[in-house]
């Protein structure tokens, strides 16, 4: 998988290369938004990039790279005020990573993007996940054919918005779900868009069904993540 990063300290571009490299995917480094913009093609899988950049904003790179194609974007900025993020998510980002994070964190949220974009072709580990009607995170268990949810091998009866809301989580597993993103995709019974506080009560509602689970996690101010928890 070929990765295309754009960040300008040179240390933290160094460090993300070296341990991408590692992992046996191929790094293009850039130091800036112009650099950027002349390295980018459709073939790259993966954009890392940085807010915060010597020629321009991140933002604008981000814009500039969805208005060509749908390549997926991740964030890795210093700046965490929900504003920041939200904007980011709003216009097309599939995660962001507030700096300084662990090279691990990184490798695991690059792996859900790469996972959801690109199933099978992500990595070999995958292939048979994503050719499966089956969605699993923990011991959560989603058969979309049957249209059933389990939680260790015990059947959970949903309702209709709550099955509609986890496999949304699910099927974005590892990438943040903006609420705003949710409340446009969610529609009850009767065709009609979910306010937020039917979200509010339908996720709380949600969770208690599937035993308290701890792998959906409230980004707070932002929305949802579906992870998968040790």
């Amino acid at each position: 998988m070929k990765i295309l990063l754009v960040e300008d300290d040179e240390t933290i571009s160094f460090g993300i290369c070296s341990a991408l490299t590692q992992k046996g995917y191929e790094v293009v480094c850039c130091s800036c938004m112009g650099e950027g913009k002349g390295q980018f093609s459709a073939e790259f899988h993966l954009v890392l990039l940085d807010l915060n950049l010597p020629d321009g904003s991140g933002y604008d790179f981000c814009r500039w790279v969805k208005g060509r194609c749908n390549t997926p974007v991740i964030f890795l900025t210093v700046r965490d005020d929900v504003d920041d993020i939200t904007r980011g998510l709003d216009m097309g980002a599939d995660d962001y990573i507030t700096k300084p994070f662990h090279i691990a964190v990184l490798e695991s949220r690059i792996q859900a993007v790469l996972r959801r974009v690109f199933g099978g072709n992500a990595d070999k580990a995958s292939e048979n996940m994503s050719a499966s009607h089956v969605l699993v995170c923990g011991n959560i268990r989603l058969d979309k054919e049957r249209m059933q949810v389990s939680v260790e091998e015990g059947a959970v009866t949903l309702t209709g918005l709550e099955y509609r809301l986890l496999l949304m989580l699910m099927e974005n597993k590892g990438c943040i779900l903006p609420r705003s993103r949710m409340l446009d995709r969610l529609w009850d019974a009767d065709r009609n868009f979910v306010n937020d506080n039917t979200l509010t009560v339908a996720m709380k509602r949600l969770r208690e069904k599937l035993h308290h689970t701890s792998c959906i996690v409230t980004v707070r101010g932002i929305g949802y993540r579906m992870e998968e928890k040790e």
